[in-house]
């Protein structure tokens, strides 16, 4: 969150038992009423850093049902449900939510009440979540509470400035998204993607070296590399890892950054201002018929022009892994 866009303010019970957190968002709050209550863009933001949501399944409707797997970075699938209680669009909703056991019942519920105030272009959102039902099992997960939500209103704020940026694109368009069969055994082409000695003899586009790259293999550790154009111009790179469940999948933020991994803007290495700062990369590794399916998707939203740039360097670089695999 940066203090131009956001600001934020929180307190809770000494129990915990109720969490309220005010935050303002640069954007109209039709457009944070939308992300709230559209499934595709909810499953985008629900959750902290690292998870990620399969199934957000939403019936925005008074007594309609909410269901959501959201997945931790160890792959552990933690399944909700809720209620709608009240919807006033676009200024107030109301739900239940309860996570649930390895059974099936409620660990605990709790009623959230949101409302969405507009002033001069800016939207104050307002969440009120308050215990009413628990058990013994829901001391872990209250305990959190408070961080869980911090985090998931960061992820929702990010959503929502992109949104607001590109009014007229679905999530997925400002995707690169890349589909690759690999005639290697699936562990071995997640090394390929995890093993600094792997990925120097291909981490990079054609005619490009990697003279660096360093590896903390771990959800929270971070991927350090450097790219070397045919000029000798170094590119630094720095990402952190949110999710590695092995060998299937990775997921892990991608930035620009210096030789000390310190991240550096965007314009440090020519790029134009519509560059993001900061991207998330999703690599997921399917075994097909004695060989591994490869799919890469790659958040981002800068011009077509460097989209496409960004596509033609990821291709050249699953050709250059290809090779690799063939050899090794």
């Amino acid at each position: 969150m940066t203090a131009s866009n956001a600001r934020t303010s929180a307190a809770t019970n000494t129990v915990e038992r109720e969490l309220v957190i005010t935050r303002v968002f640069d954007a109209p709050r039709s457009l944070v009423f939308q992300v709230w209550t559209d499934p595709k863009h909810v499953a985008q933001w629900w959750g902290p850093h690292g998870f990620t949501n399969p199934v957000c399944e939403l019936d925005v409707r008074h007594g309609g049902a909410i269901r959501i797997h959201m997945r931790g970075p160890d792959g552990t699938v933690y399944p909700m449900t809720g209620v709608y209680q009240e919807i006033v669009e676009p200024e107030r909703l109301v739900f239940t939510s309860a996570a649930l056991d390895k059974e099936g019942n409620p660990l605990f519920e709790v009623l959230n009440t949101v409302t969405f105030v507009e002033e001069n272009g800016k939207t104050t959102q307002t969440l009120q979540a308050r215990v009413v039902k628990t058990t013994v099992g829901a001391a872990p997960y209250l305990e959190g509470m408070n961080e869980g939500w911090r985090q998931t209103l960061e992820r929702l704020e990010a959503l929502v400035a992109a949104r607001k940026n590109h009014p007229t694109e679905k999530p997925a368009e400002r995707d690169i998204a890349i589909t690759r069969v690999f005639d290697a055994p699936r562990s071995l082409v997640f090394k390929a993607w995890t093993v600094p000695e792997h990925l120097i003899r291909w981490w990079a586009p054609k005619g490009f070296t990697t003279p660096f790259c360093k590896v903390n293999l771990c959800v929270g550790g971070v991927f350090h590399y450097c790219m070397r154009s045919p000029e000798g111009q170094d590119i630094w790179g720095i990402g952190v890892y949110r999710e590695i469940v092995a060998p299937e999948r990775i997921v892990y933020t991608d930035a620009f950054a210096d030789a000390e991994g310190n991240p550096v803007p965007p314009a440090h290495y020519g790029m134009s201002a519509s560059h993001p700062a900061e991207t998330l990369v999703t690599v997921t590794f399917a075994e097909h018929v004695g060989k591994t399916k490869l799919t890469l998707r790659h958040s981002i939203s800068e011009s077509v022009k460097e989209r496409g740039g960004a596509e033609q360097g990821w291709t050249e670089m699953m050709d250059r892994l290809a090779e690799h695999l063939a050899q090794a």
